[in-house]
C-alpha cells in the first residue's frame, strides 16, 4: 500500500514515503542518510507520549540511537523562545554538520525543526516524519521552515528541503476528529485549486476517509503531495506558480492572527474557511458561477468542518481590522496584496487586481451573519 512521491529539485531532490507503518522502516529508511548512527529528534510532548517509543524502535532496529526533545504543543511554540531552546539543544547535543536533524510532529515541529536545521553550522540535513494529516499534504513537503512572530505567522524563515520524508498513515487514527479534519483542509484545498476530478473524488470518499478507511487515507495524501511536489519543482521559492498553495491563506492568516494563534481557530480550519472566502470573493467580481462556493461550503459543512465567520467562537476585529491584518501577509508585493481566486473549482490563479471595497464588503457580509 506504500507510495513514494518524488520531488524533482535537482541536488536537492528527495522522496515522500507515504503509508502505514513507516515509523518502524525508519532506521532502515535514514541509515542510508547517515554518516554515524545516531540522530537527534526534535517531537512535542504529545506525540512524544504516543509515539516517542515506537521510532525509537524503528530507528534501533537498524542500529541508530537517539536522542530527543520533547517541546509543548501547540502553535504558540513556533517562536523565538522555543526555537533558541531547540537550536542550544541541538549544539548540546553536539550535532555536526554531517548529521540528521529529525522533525517528528505536526506542522508546527516540522516548521521549528526545520528551521533550527537550516541555521545550525549553516544548515545541516534534516528529516521530516509528519505525524499529522496537515503536516503530512502540506507543511512536511517543499522546504518551507520558519517561526512566527508578533508581527504575523512565518515571517522568519528560511528556504531548506529535506532530505526525505516519512508520511506514515498509520499515526492519523491517533489524532483528534478536530485535529484530522483540520487537515482535510489542506487536502480539498488542492482539489480546489488545481484539479476537480480529485474535488469530485473528495466528496464521495471523504467520510470514508475520516471514518478511517487507510486506502482512502493513502490515496489522498499522495495525491495532495504530488500536487505541491509538481508545484514546488516548478517554483522552489514562490515567485509564481508556488503562491497557488496558499488558495485561502490570505484570509486565514488574518483570521489566525486576530483569534492570537490559538484553540480558538486551528490552521487547517482557517484554511477552509478562508477558501470558501476566496470562492464567494471569486463569485462576486464575477470570475465563477454562484454554485462553486455553495458547493465549497456543502462539502465542508458535509465534514463537519468550520465554514465561515460565524463558525469561530469569540470576539473577531471588525471588516477594517481584518483587512489591515491580511496587509502583513507575506504575498505583499509592493505593498498590493495578492490573492488566489478561481474561475472554478479547480482552477485558481494569482491576482493583484482585485478593488479593496470587495473585500471589506465582503468581510463586512460575513461579519454580519455572526
Amino acid at each position: 500500500m506504500n507510495e513514494t512521491v518524488h520531488v524533482d529539485l535537482g541536488a536537492r531532490s528527495y522522496d515522500v514515503a507515504i503509508g502505514p507503518g513507516l515509523i518502524a522502516e525508519a532506521g532502515a529508511r535514514i541509515a542510508p542518510l547517515l554518516a554515524r548512527k545516531r540522530v537527534t529528534v526534535l517531537t512535542d510532548e504529545n506525540v512524544a507520549g504516543l509515539h516517542l517509543e515506537a521510532l525509537r524502535a524503528g530507528l534501533a532496529s537498524a542500529g541508530i540511537e537517539m536522542t530527543a526533545l520533547a517541546l509543548p504543543p501547540g502553535e504558540a511554540t513556533k517562536s523565538w523562545p522555543q526555537f533558541t531552546r531547540a537550536v542550544e539543544w541541538l549544539l548540546d547535543q553536539k550535532v555536526e554538520r554531517r548529521d540528521v536533524v529529525v522533525a517528528f510532529g505536526g506542522g508546527v515541529i516540522g516548521d521549528l525543526a526545520g528551521f533550527a536545521a537550516s541555521v545550525l553550522r549553516r544548515g545541516v540535513r534534516f528529516v521530516q516524519i509528519p505525524t499529522s494529516l496537515l503536516a503530512q499534504v502540506d507543511s512536511s513537503v517543499g522546504g518551507k521552515t520558519g517561526i512566527n512572530t508578533p508581527h504575523g505567522k512565518n515571517l522568519v524563515g528560511a528556504f531548506h528541503q529535506p532530505s526525505l520524508v516519512l508520511a506514515d498513515t498509520e499515526v492519523l487514527g491517533t489524532l483528534r476528529p478536530r485535529d484530522f479534519l483540520a487537515g482535510y483542509g489542506e487536502v480539498v484545498k488542492y482539489g480546489m485549486l488545481g484539479d476537480a476530478g480529485f474535488f469530485d473524488w473528495l466528496e464521495a470518499e471523504g467520510p470514508a476517509l475520516a471514518a478511517g478507511d487507510m486506502g482512502a487515507r493513502v490515496r489522498a495524501v499522495t495525491r495532495s503531495v504530488q500536487m505541491k511536489a509538481d508545484i514546488v519543482s516548478r517554483d522552489e521559492t514562490e515567485q509564481g506558480d508556488r503562491a497557488l498553495l496558499n488558495l485561502g491563506h490570505t484570509f486565514c492568516h488574518a483570521l489566525e492572527a486576530a483569534t492570537g494563534y490559538s484553540d480558538r481557530l486551528l490552521h487547517g480550519e482557517g484554511v477552509a474557511i478562508g477558501c470558501a472566502l476566496a470562492f464567494e470573493l471569486s463569485a462576486r467580481l464575477g470570475l465563477c458561477s454562484q454554485e462553486d462556493p455553495s458547493r465549497v461550503r456543502a462539502h465542508l459543512r458535509t465534514m463537519g468542518m468550520k465554514t465561515d465567520l460565524k463558525d469561530i467562537s469569540g470576539p473577531l476585529p471588525d471588516a477594517a481590522g481584518l483587512r489591515d491584518l491580511m496587509a502583513q501577509d507575506k504575498k505583499v508585493v509592493d505593498g498590493q496584496l495578492r490573492f488566489i481566486l478561481a474561475r472554478g473549482i479547480g482552477e485558481a490563479f494569482v491576482t493583484a487586481d482585485v478593488p479593496g471595497e470587495a473585500v471589506l464588503t465582503l468581510l463586512k457580509d460575513a461579519l454580519a451573519e455572526r
